[in-house]
């Protein structure tokens, strides 16, 4: 249920840049939903959440990420190295807007409160993930010690790059099967948690 696409595009650009350490650029965007009851709510996010083309499912959330990785080079007489290394990544977050229902009671707006929050959650361990990996792959770049000539530094340079960011769609897997593992005992716990705060006057009924 909370796979999300991986879409990570890797552009490699060989120009001199500006020192710089791994940075990201963040949007969300809304998809609405309606109805009244629980069925009502999955039955929306099922056929209005966004398409993954991974799976060709609907979801309640996705993420869309973008590697932009730059790297610029210094050569000399008989050796190139890699002079700097920028990583930016671009992620737009689709997250679901639920149009409540007058109609609807407590009991199913507390669980959409519940469930809204923890789809956000989600989707910004999928960012983190991702920016952690970014970084990753600025160091490893910069890391690199010279070649003979500038052609085999830029080769080495995409065998860390590809080899990084198949790291990175592994750990963002592992994390979907985990969670998808934990669901059910996870939103019953924030339910439970939600209940207590309410109870106690610390979130509004």
């Amino acid at each position: 249920m909370m796979k999300r696409s991986l879409l990570c595009a890797l552009m490699l650009a060989f120009s001199a840049l500006p020192a710089g350490t791994a940075s990201l650029v963040k949007t969300y965007s809304y998809f609405s939903i309606g109805g009244r009851t629980l069925d009502d709510i999955g039955t929306q996010l099922t056929k209005l959440g966004p398409q993954v083309k991974s799976t060709g499912m609907r979801h309640p959330g996705a993420t869309q990420m973008a590697f932009t990785t730059r790297v610029s080079y210094a050569e000399k007489s008989n050796s190139c190295r890699i002079a700097d290394a920028n990583v930016i990544v671009k992620v737009k977050v689709i997250l679901p807007e639920w149009r409540r229902s007058r109609k609807a009671d407590a009991g199913v707006r507390l669980f959409w409160d519940t469930l809204s929050a923890d789809i956000k959650r989600h989707e910004d361990r999928h960012v983190e993930i991702a920016k952690n990996h970014a970084r990753e792959l600025e160091d490893a770049l910069k890391a690199t010690y010279p070649r003979k000539n500038c052609q085999e530094a830029k080769t080495k340079a995409a065998e860390i790059a590809a080899a990084i960011l198949a790291k990175h769609d592994r750990a963002q897997v592992q994390f979907d099967r985990v969670e998808t593992i934990n669901f059910e005992s996870r939103i019953l716990r924030l339910l439970r948690y939600r209940m207590e705060r309410i109870e106690n006057g610390r979130l509004p009924g």
